[in-house]
């Protein structure tokens, strides 16, 4: 044992040198060992933009959205741990003609890692050949879509409607990118999940119809990738006005018998028509000097006071009396009879007594259209609640030439007017 360290530890100083002179060497060949290698999608970023120019998918950083697979050759050590992340291709746009080719060498490389440093590391550069094409740069205003929101309105209130259905977004970029967007539109989606009951509460006044809930700054934004990253912020003074509608919760009673009317389609008059087809009575429908109407108690849910007192006596139920060969149950809607009518006096009864502040600011033109929007959305919900709270289910039948009507548990289909079949 003793001889094994004593050999060990003989002639140490020259033992020493070797070892560092043999790490010196390890550390020379190791630098010089040359490697070359393919990073994919390496960003490209375009400085010096002409006034007046852009290019398609340029984003507000500079980046384009095409990216560049390059090979590179150079230190291995250096070359075998580099991404995408560590490093981006510059070029320079400046004095350049509309349409040029992109040159990539070592110098239009750029770190982006601060502890390296590429223009020691790297030799040669290869890449695929690239067109770069400027375009003029122009402003558009895109239309934009506000869409119907997702989510569930707090507890204790409805989803009425949202007003504006439409915004004009101002924006800069390419022609062809701009026109495409014209063409195709832009959508903005709220989230009902985003509205605290709280929020709603202290909006809530009893002299209002509806509690509106005008949409924060923040909201008002929309991303456009073919523009760039970052979401761009609606600039259209109806912006300020756009809110979200919400009704409270509440159940009223109908206050009037609903009439039944029969639809007789043209194509089958000669065997339908109302000299062959009678309604007949139960315990749902009575007649009224030969006028079928539903006298049992009724209930709305989620609509103003001023439309339901308006509207309440020019309700009816429409049958569509066709042959059982194409259906065995008939369908039915509920409808407003002469609802243009209705909708006019809708706006002269606000115009007249205007006791909604929010509705007050709105400029005369601003304030039909908005009023026209919320009646529209009102007749669009009207349904039929029993005294129970319950939706009140229709079954309608057609045996030999009489009509019945009959109340079922399970879900019948509602139309209301605007789905009119």
């Amino acid at each position: 044992m003793n001889a094994v360290i004593s050999k060990l530890f003989s002639n140490w100083p020259r033992k020493i040198v070797a070892l560092i002179l043999a790490i010196i060497i390890w550390l020379i060949v190791n630098q010089t060992l040359i490697s070359t290698r393919t990073i994919n999608n390496v960003p490209i970023r375009i400085i010096n933009l002409p006034p007046g120019k852009t290019l398609e998918g340029i984003q507000t950083n500079g980046h384009l959205v095409k990216k560049l697979n390059l090979t590179v050759t150079g230190n291995k050590a250096i070359i075998e741990e580099l991404s995408s992340y560590d490093l981006e291709v510059i070029l320079d746009a400046a004095d350049k003609p509309d349409e040029f080719m992109g040159i990539v060498s070592k110098k239009n490389l750029s770190s982006l890692n601060p502890e390296l440093d590429l223009s020691k590391v790297i030799k040669r550069v290869q890449y695929p050949s690239f067109i770069v094409r400027m375009t003029d740069l122009v402003t558009e205003q895109i239309p934009v879509i506000i869409t119907k929101p997702i989510g569930e309105a707090p507890r204790g209130y409805q989803f009425l409607d949202i007003w504006p259905y439409r915004l004009l977004l101002t924006v800069q970029g390419p022609e062809d990118t701009l026109k495409r967007l014209k063409e195709k539109e832009l959508r903005l989606t709220l989230n009902l999940n985003e509205i605290k009951k709280s929020q709603l509460d202290a909006l809530d006044h009893d002299e209002q119809e509806v509690v509106s809930f005008f949409v924060p700054n923040y909201w008002k934004q929309i991303r456009v990738p073919s523009l760039g990253d970052a979401p761009i912020s609606i600039d259209d003074p109806k912006a300020k006005l756009l809110r979200i509608d919400f009704i409270r919760s509440r159940f009223s009673p109908l206050n009037h018998a609903i009439p039944v009317s029969l639809f007789f389609p043209i194509e089958t008059l000669n065997k339908l028509n109302p000299d062959t087809i009678q309604l007949a009575e139960s315990t749902l429908l009575k007649k009224i000097h030969g006028q079928g109407v539903i006298q049992i108690p009724l209930l709305v849910n989620g609509v103003g006071p001023r439309f339901l007192k308006l509207v309440e006596k020019m309700i009816q139920i429409e049958i569509i009396v066709i042959p059982q060969a194409k259906q065995g149950v008939l369908s039915w809607n509920l409808q407003l009879v002469n609802p243009r009518q209705l909708e006019d006096q809708y706006v002269q009864a606000f115009n007249g007594e205007l006791v909604d502040p929010d509705i007050l600011l709105l400029a005369p033109i601003l304030r039909e259209e908005y009023l026209r929007n919320r009646f529209r959305s009102y007749v669009n919900r009207l349904q039929l609640f029993k005294i129970d709270e319950t939706k009140l289910h229709l079954s309608i039948s057609l045996k030999k030439n009489v009509i019945t009507i009959e109340e079922i548990d399970s879900s019948v289909s509602m139309i209301t007017p605007s789905k009119l079949q």
